[in-house]
């Protein structure tokens, strides 16, 4: 699909995944492989199937890591990598399967909260809204009708919302001690963070250069009526932990992975 430029994504990419030692000693974690690619560019493969190839990368620990990536593995077209923040126009990546990206590559700090590395993209977002995901999340979402259902609310953020399975069992018991029910690894009974956000500009007002996103600023925004819930029903999932890693390669192996919506 051709790239629609007028709208960006950020992309949170600086923490250092801690669950995930076994690989982030050496590497980010959103370099972590997936079917032999980096988490990172399954989830610009997706946005990208879209429309939106235009990056916004938040980096912090290991950050040059992440630019040797694409450096390596892309084919770089720019003249060199000198992408701090507000030294050049982003450079166009032409990748070996025909990616056509634009990406900024910003040095937010190696211990800056989630919030605060967005605060300090501010001026580097040029539209009325743009898309913002953390560096570790797949999902088969159509990310169109998220962009059309925030436009249509008119509040200042969207957050795709999902019911993930619970990782074990779950029991009903009457008062005698009789199982009446067994379910293994049912939906959760509740909508959490899919972690996929679409924000107005405005969403700038609400956080500061230490802020967590997860915490004060998206918690005024719900008080003010501000943030608006996404419903996704379809695949979702987060790389968080080995395990987590190791499911994801297994889907990919067994050509399950559906979250590869650009095939």
């Amino acid at each position: 699909m051709p790239r629609d430029t007028a709208i960006q994504t950020v992309i949170l990419c600086g923490g250092r995944g801690t669950r995930l030692r076994e690989y982030t000693e050496t590497i980010p974690k959103v370099l972590v492989e997936v079917g032999g690619r980096p988490i990172l560019w399954h989830i610009m493969k997706s946005f990208a199937h879209f429309g939106y190839g235009d990056f916004v990368l938040a980096l912090g620990y290991l950050a040059d890591r992440v630019k040797q990536y694409f450096l390596d593995y892309h084919g770089w077209r720019g003249r060199d990598l000198r992408l701090q923040l507000g030294s050049q126009q982003p450079p166009e990546i032409l990748g070996a399967d025909g990616d056509n990206w634009a990406i900024t590559f910003a040095d937010t700090g190696p211990e800056t909260n989630t919030g605060g590395r967005i605060k300090r993209l501010q001026p580097y977002i040029d539209g009325d809204v743009f898309f913002a995901t953390y560096g570790d999340g797949v999902a088969d979402l159509d990310l169109g009708r998220l962009l059309a259902f925030h436009r249509a609310h008119g509040r200042i953020a969207t957050v795709t919302a999902v019911q993930p399975s619970l990782a074990f069992g779950v029991l009903n018991v009457n008062a005698e001690g009789h199982v009446t029910r067994f379910s293994e690894k049912p939906p959760l009974d509740a909508w959490i963070n899919g972690g996929f956000f679409v924000f107005d500009r405005r969403v700038f007002d609400y956080l500061e250069d230490d802020s967590v996103l997860e915490l004060e600023p998206l918690e005024r925004l719900a008080a003010g009526g501000e943030l608006m819930a996404y419903k996704h029903d379809g695949f979702w999932a987060c790389m968080d932990t080995y395990k987590d890693t190791e499911r994801l390669n297994e889907l990919w192996r067994k050509g399950e992975a559906a979250w590869k919506v650009w095939r």
